[in-house]
């Protein structure tokens, strides 16, 4: 198992650990700040620096969930360390601030658009949303609000729940196509202010100020009542 010390922190960018495992292009650390692709969220990238000061670059972080671990992929051509040796893994800090916050964008855009979420992704500059919505919000007034709400600076904080509590606060969970991690026992909530309150194992910025100023790049039919809504950074 591998200990996620994003989970807490979301803003550190490097870390000391030991390799636990290999396989095939990836190795397995025991503790790591490398953020696995999941809910919507790309992997993390970056490199890792071996005793003798060698750096391996790695291009994707993927989630090995039957097997409890997180697997650090490097990219083509590169030599894997060895099992038991200690490295010093540093994050793709620019990108995965950019990720970061258009992650707590999107938590955002739930707080403006009052409808369910059926599905979503990131990317790096820009993320969408599927929502289940009658009609489509005017783009304008959207951009405004979303704006609005963004630039009064809501605080992000982290609580933790019980799988129970999961359970009986279903409103809790508002992407339908994406479960939080649960089954460890504690589901950890991220909340901004009094804008938005769900669960979420992603990575996000302190307050919403640090957003910045987006854009609406599209609303989009998907559906008889499915609404796709692009946004960009401005």
């Amino acid at each position: 198992m591998t200990e996620e010390l994003f989970r807490k922190d979301g803003y550190l960018r490097q870390c000391e650990a030991t390799v636990t495992g290999l396989v095939g292009n990836a190795f397995v650390v025991d503790q790591t700040v490398f953020y696995p692709t999941g809910g919507g969220q790309p992997g993390d990238s970056g490199h890792a620096v071996r005793e003798n000061g060698q750096r391996i670059r790695i291009r994707d972080t993927q989630n090995d969930r039957e097997h409890d671990r997180i697997l650090h992929i490097v990219e083509e051509g590169e030599e894997l360390p060895s099992l038991g040796e200690g490295i010093s893994l540093h994050i793709d800090w620019e990108r995965r601030y950019r990720l970061m916050r258009m992650h707590s964008c999107m938590h955002m855009l739930c707080a403006v658009v009052p409808a369910p979420v059926t599905g979503g992704s990131i990317r790096d500059g820009s993320g969408r949303l599927d929502f289940d919505l009658p009609d489509p919000p005017s783009r304008d007034d959207l951009e405004e609000k979303l704006n609005r709400v963004i630039a009064e600076n809501h605080p992000m904080s982290y609580t933790w729940v019980t799988d129970q509590e999961m359970r009986d606060r279903p409103e809790l969970v508002k992407t339908m196509s994406v479960r939080p991690p649960s089954g460890a026992g504690m589901v950890r909530l991220v909340q901004f202010g009094e804008a938005d309150l769900q669960a979420c194992g992603g990575t996000h910025v302190a307050n919403s100020g640090e957003i910045g100023k987006v854009r609406v790049e599209s609303i989009k039919n998907k559906g008889r009542q499915n609404r796709r809504i692009t946004i960009e950074f401005a």
